[in-house]
């Protein structure tokens, strides 16, 4: 019944903000004021739900009697969960989950296609080619050996794809896409490859990546990812305005100023970049940067000035809710949180890929 009540607790706090939000915010103009309102909302919504994932989990925790201890007492095991386990994970997932929105929200404008993720042009393959390599040869067992290992193979993926897609200096968004495919399927099969080769207890690991692990938390990767994050969101919002124009179309951009093909270099690797950080310290973990940047839009429209900040928040919420079902669902036991992103963003998947076909997904 506890565990019930929890699970009903994590779905129904954002479904019943977004509904009170999409009320009270549709249909206005965006102004600073309007931004920093929701802001403000979608951020009380992030405290609530890590607040409940704090005290959610195999280990029942007492909160009246752990807020009576205090902070600084580290005597109880209560403490040592939350401070030290509980809170370290949330603040991982909160960085990848507002990573993974904000990259999202990026790509589908650049290539103004909605069915658009951080994964779709290649990044996080070549992630998962230098993590499965870093495992493989044992690197695991050092500080930052899997996060830059991977976070290499990100920033070659790229490199890849603008050389493939690259044509006297342009790179039409069409070519983009499909360069990002192609790189994709031959990381793909790199992985296989490499799978096939590995020695059992290795596989474990490899595939718990693949699918997404928040277990392993660090603080001082967190921070590092957290600040990768926030100065890749800051040069892509400086370029949301530019970013409203191009998704109106290249033509019309370039008669209001807009240096189409700098500007999307410049967000595609600082989306890039900021996505290799995420995938470089949580594995791949699909659908966020699908899903979340269409919730945020159906709710408060498509402009990029409140469209960014509200899909970092909401992102991060997200994630966060996700991990936490993902590590109670089978308690004792744990299911790789890209698990959880699946069961939610196939279906939403599904349901964009019709709107799309009948012509009503609107950017």
């Amino acid at each position: 019944m506890t565990r019930f009540f929890l699970f009903t607790s994590l779905l129904a706090v954002p479904a019943v903000a977004l509904s009170v939000a999409s009320k009270i915010e549709a249909g206005k103009a965006v102004t600073p004021l309007r931004v920093s309102r929701v802001c403000a909302l979608l951020a009380a919504l992030f405290v609530a739900v890590a607040a409940i994932a704090a005290v959610t989990g195999p280990h029942r925790i007492n909160l009246i009697a752990l807020l009576g201890q205090g902070i600084a007492s580290d005597t109880s095991p209560e403490h040592t969960i939350v401070f030290s386990v509980r809170i370290p994970r949330i603040l991982l997932a909160a960085v990848v989950g507002a990573t993974l929105s904000t990259a999202g929200a990026v790509f589908q404008g650049l290539l103004r296609n909605p069915l658009a993720d951080p994964y779709i042009l290649g990044v996080s393959g070549g992630a998962a080619v230098g993590a499965v390599v870093g495992i493989i040869a044992g690197l695991d067992v050092l500080p930052f050996g899997i996060p830059a290992l991977a976070a290499l193979g990100s920033f070659a993926s790229i490199v890849l794809v603008f050389g493939v897609a690259g044509r006297r200096g342009e790179t039409p968004s069409g070519t983009l896409l499909l360069s990002g495919v192609i790189v994709n399927a031959f990381c793909t099969a790199a992985i296989m490859f490499l799978i096939s080769t590995a020695s059992g207890t290795r596989l474990h690991g490899i595939m718990f990546w693949l699918m997404g692990d928040l277990g392993l938390a660090e603080s001082g990767q967190t921070l590092l990812g957290a600040a990768a994050l926030l100065a890749g969101s800051a040069v892509i919002y400086l370029h949301a305005r530019s970013l409203n124009l191009l998704v109106i179309g290249e033509e019309q951009a370039l008669q209001l100023g807009v240096d189409v093909e700098k500007t999307r270099r410049i967000l595609f690797f600082a989306a890039s970049f900021i996505t290799a950080a995420a995938v470089s310290l949580s594995g791949l973990i699909g659908f966020v940067g699908l899903l979340v940047p269409h919730l945020i839009r159906m709710i408060f429209g498509s402009d990029y000035r409140l469209l960014l900040p509200a899909s970092f928040l909401f992102g991060a919420t997200f994630l966060v809710a996700a991990d936490t079902l993902a590590r109670t669902a089978i308690a004792p036991s744990e299911l790789p949180v890209g698990v959880i992103t699946a069961l939610f963003g196939a279906p939403f998947f599904i349901y964009l890929l019709k709107k799309t076909e009948a012509g009503r997904c609107r950017f």
